[in-house]
């Protein structure tokens, strides 16, 4: 059975994304020790070896060990589930909705590969100014946010002139 255009979209998007965070972690698991500090712009941008066993922000990240990383399986399972339904829904025309969503997918299976290996996500992307730091994250991290700016952004033209289809 030959794969739709929406198929073709997610496929290729959430696997880009999810190839991506894999290849990047496995670098960083191979080329540095837990928290050494590459700079690759002075005063601005580091990679850096991190853990975190909470979710954005190391939310819940104190919650008892017991089931802090089954929990978060158990989120991230739902919501590939549910970005999931929401691609089955989307109309063939819907590229952008389509797009954000495999972001979203691949993000998300890549931050649970992560707790499945290793009980936590890996983190390296450590943006700052001085010594005001964006909290560290990966590329999972990115696709998410990124897919989630690119569903506002659809919600927020849908049936407006200027269409972004």
């Amino acid at each position: 059975m030959p794969l739709t255009r929406k198929s073709k979209i997610i496929v290729g998007v959430a696997g880009a994304v999810f190839a991506l965070d894999r290849l990047t972690k496995l670098l960083i698991l191979a080329k540095l020790g837990l928290y050494q500090v590459v700079t690759v712009i002075d005063g601005w941008f580091d990679i850096v070896h991190v853990r975190n066993k909470g979710a954005a922000f190391s939310m819940l990240s104190t919650m008892d060990e017991s089931y802090r990383t089954a929990f978060f399986m158990v989120v991230s399972l739902l919501a590939i589930g549910f970005m999931g339904w929401f691609v089955v829904k989307a109309r063939e025309d819907e590229k952008l909705t389509v797009i954000a969503l495999a972001m979203i997918i691949g993000g998300a299976a890549g931050n649970l590969t992560d707790r499945v290996l290793y009980g936590d996500v890996v983190d390296f992307i450590d943006w700052h100014v001085g010594t005001l730091h964006w909290p560290v994250f990966n590329i999972a991290d990115s696709g998410i946010t990124v897919g989630i700016a690119l569903l506002a952004i659809d919600a927020f033209f849908k049936g407006k002139a200027g269409e972004l289809r």
